[in-house]
C-alpha cells in the first residue's frame, strides 16, 4: 500500500450535535451510494459511534461494510493489525495507529474507505496525551494518513466532535477520491 503523508491541516468540524451528524451521515451514504463505494470504521475512543450514526441513515447498508471497536490494544493489533511494535513504542494515542487502525478496518471488510478514531476522551490523560487530543485515520486507494484534533469539553462531548469529525474527514476523502476518478 502507498502511503500518503499524514493530513495535518484539521478540517473544519461543526460543532457536535444530533442534526450536523445526521447530515454528515447522510452525504457519506448518498456519495457512496453515487459512486458505489463502500466504508468501514475501526474505533476506539468513539466506540462504535461513527458506524451507528451512518448505519442510521436509509440505504446505509448499501455503504457501510462493518467496524470494529477496538477499545484494548490486543483487538488493535489482532484484528486490525497494528504493529504490536507501534502499540508498545507509542501507546494507541498516535497517529500511525489511527492510520493503521483505518487500513486494518478497509482491508479487514473489504471496504472502499476505512476511517478510525483513537484518543483521549477523559477524565485522565493516556499514553502521555492530554484530554481531547484525538487522531482521525484514514485509507482509501490513493494511501492512508491521520489528522490530529484537539477538542475540549467533557468525555461525552469529546466522544461526539470525534464521531463529527471522522464523518468530517471519510465525506472529504471520499468526495476527492471521486474527483481524482474523474479527472
Amino acid at each position: 500500500m502507498t502511503t500518503a503523508q499524514p493530513t495535518n491541516a484539521a478540517p473544519e468540524v461543526p460543532r457536535a450535535d444530533e442534526s450536523s451528524a445526521t447530515e454528515l451521515a447522510a452525504d457519506v451514504v448518498s456519495c457512496g451510494v453515487v459512486l458505489k463505494k463502500t466504508v468501514a470504521t475501526a474505533e476506539s475512543l468513539t466506540a462504535g459511534l461513527v458506524a451507528a450514526t451512518i448505519a442510521d441513515i436509509p440505504g446505509a447498508s448499501a455503504v457501510l461494510r462493518g467496524g470494529v471497536v477496538s477499545y484494548d490494544n490486543a483487538v488493535k493489533a489482532d484484528l486490525l493489525g497494528v504493529s504490536t511494535d507501534l502499540l508498545a513504542e507509542r501507546g494507541s494515542v498516535d497517529p500511525q495507529v489511527a492510520e493503521e487502525m483505518a487500513a486494518g478496518a478497509r482491508d479487514k471488510c473489504g471496504a472502499d474507505f476505512g476511517i478510525s478514531t483513537t484518543g483521549v476522551a477523559g477524565p485522565d490523560a493516556h499514553d502521555g496525551k492530554s484530554v481531547g487530543t484525538v487522531y482521525i485515520g484514514w485509507a482509501d486507494a490513493s494511501g492512508s494518513g491521520s489528522v490530529e484534533q484537539h477538542f475540549s469539553g467533557d468525555r461525552a462531548s469529546i466522544r461526539l466532535q470525534s464521531r463529527d469529525a471522522a464523518l468530517t474527514i471519510l465525506l472529504e476523502r471520499m468526495k476527492s477520491g471521486s474527483l481524482l476518478a474523474n479527472s
